[in-house]
């Protein structure tokens, strides 16, 4: 799975910036590169869009077919999917949402975004521990330009973030292909997290702590991308949320992780 975003789209948190990034032989590549690096590993079933000059989504099908960890592309209504992981609460989930039985994880998860997009009922944090499995997911809406990506908290899935060339955001589930296009700026997805464009960075499996940024070292001795992690010494105080007040650009509260 590889997704890539305009800066001008969404900002990376600033301390996914390896200060040697500039200095190291092995430079970030741009979004075009990675992306051919990454389907040049997969040539005969890489599948890739390419959305204006906002975004670049690449999707490997699941090799076998019914492998323990599903990976599932799902579009609907401009909001596209990228789904890793299988979770074991889906047909509780598609009756409390009212979905159709055919609904896999990816447009669970779109439909999950639009409800809290649209009439915001309840936090994500809340939606996002309702799903019970191992599961990581990038979800982009076209038409609001919104960017939203969560890791469950089991460690089950792997996912890594940084900044490629030209400052663009990169989301992958390949350590290889982040190495290799973001040099040294890029780190671990945290574990029970999310991230939205526009809210940052924050824990839903403790959403009323801040995240703070661990420094990290490489075994070069270069400082890489940093780390993030909940900071149990330190609270968000925010106001309570009401209906479709509920909006997303209030979910960080001040967390010091925004993008």
């Amino acid at each position: 799975m590889l997704a890539i975003f305009n800066k001008g789209l969404v900002a990376p948190p600033q301390e996914l910036n390896s200060p040697a990034s500039g200095k190291v032989s092995v430079k970030p590549k741009g979004p075009e590169e990675t992306l051919k690096d990454f389907q040049s590993c997969h040539s005969t079933n890489a599948f890739s869009i390419s959305i204006g000059d906002a975004a670049l989504l690449s999707y490997i099908p699941p090799s076998p077919p019914h492998s323990t960890h599903e990976r599932v592309f799902c579009g609907l209504d401009e909001i596209y999917c990228i789904f890793m992981g299988r979770l074991n609460n889906l047909c509780s989930l598609i009756r409390q949402y009212g979905l159709s039985k055919g609904t896999n994880e990816a447009m669970f998860v779109i439909e999950a975004y639009r409800t809290l997009r649209d009439r915001g009922p309840y936090p994500a944090d809340q939606v996002l521990k309702d799903m019970d499995g191992s599961f990581g997911f990038v979800l982009f809406d076209t038409k609001a330009g919104t960017v939203f990506s969560a890791l469950s908290g089991d460690e089950g899935v792997k996912m890594y973030w940084g900044v490629g060339g030209d400052g663009w955001l990169v989301i992958s589930d390949s350590l290889d292909v982040i190495k290799a296009s973001c040099a040294k700026s890029f780190a671990p997805f945290p574990t029970g997290c999310m991230f939205h464009s526009e809210g940052g960075l924050k824990s839903f499996e403790h959403p009323m702590n801040k995240m703070k940024a661990m420094p990290r070292i490489d075994s070069e001795g270069v400082m890489c991308g940093a780390n993030f992690k909940v900071d149990a010494c330190s609270r968000i105080h925010t106001m309570p949320r009401v209906g479709s007040e509920a909006n997303w650009a209030v979910w960080g509260g001040g967390s010091g992780s925004h993008a």
